[in-house]
């Protein structure tokens, strides 16, 4: 389970004397962890990554925060962070392989305009969650939904 291998990367990182490293897993397992416990379910390989996804997602919006006050200092933080989170990753799609989903998804759902977006993306989140970016193929959806038009 992706659980499971999260946990051994956790240990072997203190064994190895890796802070960095180290602190990024810990904070990734107590999400992990804080998530069940919420929830009082075991999450299973879909969900953990639903909860890395967020945390990225923190830390990019993090990293935009820092910038515009001046902190490199910590922007350099959550982008380490971020580099040891993106290795759990599954492989990115690539954009042309995201609109073809797009494509195939619009054409499954009958949509005819963005107000049928919704319809959308809910195929699509199912297809790319942990390959895509969602924020980017929200915009490529609206954009091929207008041009469509």
């Amino acid at each position: 389970m992706f659980k499971d291998k999260v946990y051994k990367d956790m240990t072997d990182a203190l064994r190895a004397k890796d802070p960095k490293r180290l602190a990024a897993l810990r904070l990734f397992w107590a999400a992990i962890r804080q998530r069940e416990i919420d929830d009082r379910i075991v999450l299973d390989d879909t969900q953990v990554l639903s909860v890395l996804e967020k945390m990225l997602k923190q830390r990019r919006d993090s990293i935009e925060q820092y910038l515009a006050g001046n902190r490199p200092d910590l922007v350099a933080k959550e982008q380490e962070e971020i580099d040891v989170l993106a290795t759990y990753l599954p492989q990115q799609l690539t954009e042309a392989e995201v609109v073809e989903l797009i494509k195939q998804a619009i054409q499954d759902s009958g949509a005819s305009s963005v107000k049928d977006m919704g319809k959308v993306m809910a195929i699509i989140k199912t297809k790319t969650q942990g390959k895509a970016d969602m924020g980017k193929v929200s915009g490529m959806i609206k954009e091929i939904l207008n041009f469509k038009l």
